[in-house]
């Protein structure tokens, strides 16, 4: 973590109050465990479901960045979400993450402010460090790696979409100092858009540092989660002077009218979309423990192990939301009471072979029953 980082602007804690009200975006996937559509459909699918996000009432799409997988089929997340600017007028864009290890650092800063550009200023960019070991392979890089390129270049893409100049004189990313054209708005702060993935231990306090808002996947129950957030916040108090703007929490979502109905397409899809994770980060491997930077990896790995692969299921269904409306809206209620601030609630609704169908029909339902109720929460 290099000296003359940019400060961000700092906020008051973030109460409970009606005045903060809860945004709600979704996030695209693409992932093709269908058997009988061609990776072309799927993709086009996600990028329409994105484009219909604003009609629905959402309030932002995000897109993850993944490779080489039928996993998620989303290699160029700016490019994706450059096109669903041009579709759209209000919705912002949430590039969810930017893998930095994988990426130059003056092209993220780049692609960040042309983004921006493009869409008026709707532009959120998370960053990240991946954690597929294939997909590291897959791009020749070492992934004891992962940390210090992340941090080296996190400092270089955050300084350069906040002044327009990027420079770096680390072991991964030398770069010498040069502008960036065009330059970002200097009407469009970017301290309360830039985000990092806190997955783990050791990556909550490096966000609070770089003063960054957090984003997290629900895994585990809320308790757990609440342990993290707030460890966060605390920490970027400690290093900011003031608590930070509201994190990203992401869900894997099904909403429908009929409660047996709901039950039952969570169970199978989102239990599904939880031995897609298995198996594409093989969480349940042993080769967290040797990996720089991942060891604390291979406790969740080995509890996996040891609770069974159909016991870890029900827990990751259980840790998302799911239900009628009202059964959803109650779920994100004792969420936001449990975690003690607000945050923004992020849905997936597509993935582990859901027909597209039933996963627009999920999203509009929750587009229309859902989303207004967290705002009014």
């Amino acid at each position: 973590m290099g000296p003359g980082r940019i400060q961000p602007q700092v906020h008051a804690a973030t109460q409970i109050t009606k005045e903060n009200k809860m945004d709600v975006g979704i996030l695209l996937v693409a992932q093709n465990w269908y058997k009988d559509k061609s990776d072309e459909a799927v993709f086009m699918d996600e990028v329409e479901m994105g484009v219909a996000a604003e009609e629905a009432g959402f309030d932002s799409v995000w897109s993850a960045e993944h490779h080489f997988d039928d996993y998620s089929m989303l290699p160029d997340n700016f490019q994706v979400l450059s096109y669903i600017a041009g579709r759209t007028k209000r919705v912002k864009l949430g590039i969810g993450a930017a893998i930095l290890p994988w990426n130059d650092p003056l092209r993220v800063a780049e692609k960040s402010i042309l983004l921006d550009h493009l869409s008026g200023g709707r532009a959120m960019v998370a960053l990240g460090r991946g954690l597929a070991k294939a997909e590291y392979d897959a791009f020749g890089i070492d992934m004891n790696e992962s940390r210090a390129r992340f941090n080296e270049s996190a400092d270089m893409v955050i300084n350069a979409v906040k002044t327009g100049v990027i420079e770096g004189s680390g072991p991964h990313y030398p770069q010498q100092k040069i502008e960036l054209r065009p330059a970002p708005s200097p009407d469009r702060p970017w301290d309360d858009r830039l985000f990092a993935a806190a997955m783990s231990p050791d990556s909550i306090p490096i966000a609070a540092e770089l003063g960054v808002r957090m984003m997290t996947f629900m895994q585990f129950d809320n308790a757990t989660h609440a342990g993290s957030i707030n460890e966060y916040r605390e920490m970027f108090k400690k290093h900011h002077g003031a608590y930070p703007a509201a994190p990203l929490v992401q869900d894997f979502v099904f909403c429908h009218e009929d409660p047996d109905v709901a039950e039952a397409m969570a169970q199978q899809y989102i239990g599904q979309y939880f031995l897609s994770v298995i198996k594409h980060y093989d969480f349940a491997g042993e080769h967290w423990r040797a990996t720089k930077g991942y060891e604390t990896y291979q406790v969740g790995a080995d509890m996996i192990r040891e609770a069974g692969m159909e016991n870890a299921a029900k827990g990751y269904v259980q840790a998302n939301i799911h239900g009628t409306p009202e059964q959803c809206i109650e779920q994100y209620r004792e969420r936001r009471e449990i975690f003690g601030c607000d945050y923004l609630a992020n849905a997936a609704f597509c993935f582990a072979g859901m027909p597209i169908e039933e996963s627009m029909k999920s999203m509009r339902l929750f587009g229309e029953k859902v989303v207004p109720a967290l705002k009014e929460m």
